[in-house]
Parts: structure tokens; C-alpha cells; sequence
């Protein structure tokens, strides 16, 4: 495959960092952007330093011959139907989290690729950062043993100071805590212990803070999470907290424990006397400019390139964190432990 051609849809804050990444990665280019807004490309080209062509019809760009990807940066809701079309096109997808706010569109959109036989990426980026990419190979090198227990928490006050604030205080735009922002806690999670969770229970609760009060649902919530082998994990979602963003990950195993960027071990003597500090940076921002989208591309295109999905944040991998974000939703919805299999029980 020659270079491959992007399309953006959507033209936000989230657009902009994508556009950015793609201007390191080898073997891709953005070519156009479609907006519900009319642009002038001269003024697209003078803002991000390269020509784009503007649209504001989707299907007009859709039917573009020099666009291979449609990448998806517009909000929430519209996720699923946008994602489908560009299937339906033979356009293989990069699709913003999360791909859908309810499950039965989640499967809608799996459908669609599967049947189109596009591949797609989630933007569950964080797992490309420096910091996971350390905790994979400390659990590659065996240096904690067999993990039974482990959490991941995402901590990140989205008041009114915050851009997004304004509609993501809408449930029909947000969705929920975990959705619009904790779905990367979770899916780290699922990335460090696997994915073959078995049930679920989810509480959800909500700042008595001034500040949160628009919100339309509950802003904190905690997941606990039992695995097929017996294994537990936690996940708390945050987003109505008066602190710092933080992100938070601790694994314990058999031989040993790791605490966000410290790890004490038996496996190697140095490291069992007390916390040692590993070097890495952490994931320690809300910015999506921060964020490690030009390594998530670039694996992308060479996957493409090699006709085959990319590891790590493929729609498949992407798709099973979902089904466990939507037993959580479930969960706390009923009040009681969700199987995963009763997503699918009719």
C-alpha cells in the first residue's frame, strides 16, 4: 500500500492533537477533514501547515478516492453511525473512545467491520505511553509472578474549568464516568490481567461540590471486577475529584507488587528490601496533546501497510474492554453483580 490517506471527521480539540500526531508517523498523511462547519482550506492549511481538503457532507468525503481512513473525532453519540458508514465504504477506522454509549450500538458497529473486513483502531492510546509499556515488560520478565489482584484508577476533576465540561456534563453526550473518561483505567486493566472477566458490580456515587452539580449522572464510581480464574481487580473512575489528575495503577502478584512507577520484587535481590523507583514518565495528563497518539498511529499505518491488525488497541481487543464498561453500567443500575454473559442473553 502506497501512503495512506486520512480523513477526520469532526474538527475539536481531540481532532487538532490527531492531526498533529500524524505529521510523525511514516507512511500516512491527512488529507481532508469534514466539519459540520465550512472551512476554507486555505485557512485549514495556514492553522496546521498542510493542505487539507475541507468538507462538510460525510458522505461526499466518504466517497473520496484519497482517503483510506476515516479517523473519528466527533462527539460521543455520534461515534457508531459515523464509524458504520465508513465501513460500509470500505474505509478502515480510527475511532476516538468510546466507540459507542450503549452496547447494542457497540455490536452495531462491530457488525460493520467485521463484515466489511476493515480494520480498525480504538484510541485507547495510554497503552503506547512510556509508563504501560514499562509495567508490560516487568510483567513480560515475570519480575511480580502470577498477579491476582490489581487496579487502576482514574482520577481527573472535569469541572467547569475544564474545555469539555460543557458537554460532558450531558448524558447523552457524556454518557458516564467511565465512558467519557475512566474507560482508560479500565482498559489498562484488562491490558495488565487479561480480558476474560467473568462479572461485575459497580457503584457510583457523585461530589456534593458546586462545581458538579450540571452533571446529568453520577461522576465517581468503583468497579470490581472478578476474572474467570478467580482473580479481582478494581477500577475507580473519578471525575468530579479537587486534585490533580492522576492515574493510578498497582499490581500484585506472587513475587512481588508495582505502585504506579515503583516496584519492590523477590526476583531480583536489590529490588526486595524496600519500593524502588523505576524510571519512566508517567501518565499524569488529561491533555490529549500529552498523549501518545503519534506512537498508536504510526503502528497503525505499518499494520495497514502489512495488511494485518495492529496489537494492542485493535477494535476486537477495544471491543471486549466495552462489554465490561457496559456490565459496570449495568451493574450499577441494578444494584447487583452483572455476569458478562448476560449482556448477551437476550
Amino acid at each position: 500500500m502506497s501512503e495512506i490517506g486520512i480523513g477526520i471527521v469532526g474538527l475539536g480539540w481531540v481532532a487538532g492533537a490527531h492531526i498533529e500526531a500524524f505529521r510523525s508517523v511514516r507512511g500516512a498523511s491527512v488529507r481532508a477533514i469534514c466539519s459540520r462547519r465550512k472551512h476554507d482550506p486555505a485557512d485549514l492549511e495556514s492553522t496546521y501547515g498542510i493542505p487539507l481538503k475541507a468538507y462538510t457532507d460525510y458522505e461526499t468525503m466518504l466517497a473520496d478516492p484519497d482517503i483510506d481512513v476515516i479517523d473519528i473525532c466527533t462527539p460521543h453519540p455520534l461515534h457508531p453511525a459515523q464509524a458504520i458508514a465508513a465501513a460500509q465504504a470500505n474505509k478502515h477506522l480510527i475511532i476516538e473512545k468510546p466507540v459507542a454509549l450503549k452496547y447494542e450500538d457497540l455490536n452495531a458497529v462491530r457488525d460493520a467491520i467485521r463484515t466489511a473486513g476493515v480494520q480498525a483502531a480504538v484510541c485507547f492510546e495510554c497503552r503506547f505511553s512510556a509508563h504501560f509499556t514499562l509495567i508490560r515488560s516487568v510483567l513480560d520478565q515475570g519480575l511480580l509472578g502470577s498477579i491476582h489482584y490489581g487496579e487502576a484508577d482514574y482520577y481527573h476533576g472535569v469541572g467547569p474549568w475544564y474545555g469539555q465540561f460543557e458537554w460532558n456534563v450531558k448524558k447523552d453526550i457524556g454518557g458516564s464516568s467511565l465512558l467519557t473518561g475512566g474507560c482508560h483505567a479500565l482498559d489498562a486493566l484488562l491490558m495488565f490481567m487479561g480480558d476474560e472477566v467473568e462479572e461485575v458490580m459497580c457503584y457510583q456515587t457523585k461530589s456534593s461540590h458546586e462545581a458538579f452539580a450540571p452533571y446529568e449522572y453520577p461522576t465517581t464510581s468503583t468497579s470490581l471486577l472478578r476474572f474467570a480464574d478467580g482473580r479481582v481487580g478494581k477500577v475507580a473512575s473519578v471525575i468530579d475529584c479537587m486534585q490533580p489528575y492522576h492515574f493510578h495503577v498497582q499490581l500484585v502478584g506472587s513475587q512481588g507488587s508495582l505502585l504506579d512507577n515503583k516496584i519492590y520484587t523477590e526476583q531480583l535481590p536489590g529490588l526486595s528490601k524496600s519500593w524502588t523507583a523505576l524510571q519512566t514518565s508517567l501518565v499524569d495528563s488529561g491533555d490529549v496533546s500529552d498523549h501518545p497518539y503519534a506512537e498508536q498511529f504510526q503502528v497503525f499505518a505499518d499494520s495497514l501497510a502489512k495488511g494485518e491488525p495492529m496489537p494492542l488497541t485493535d477494535f476486537e481487543t477495544a471491543y471486549q474492554t466495552h462489554r465490561v464498561i457496559f456490565a459496570a453500567e449495568l451493574s450499577a443500575e441494578l444494584g447487583r453483580p452483572i455476569k458478562l454473559a448476560e449482556l448477551d442473553a437476550g
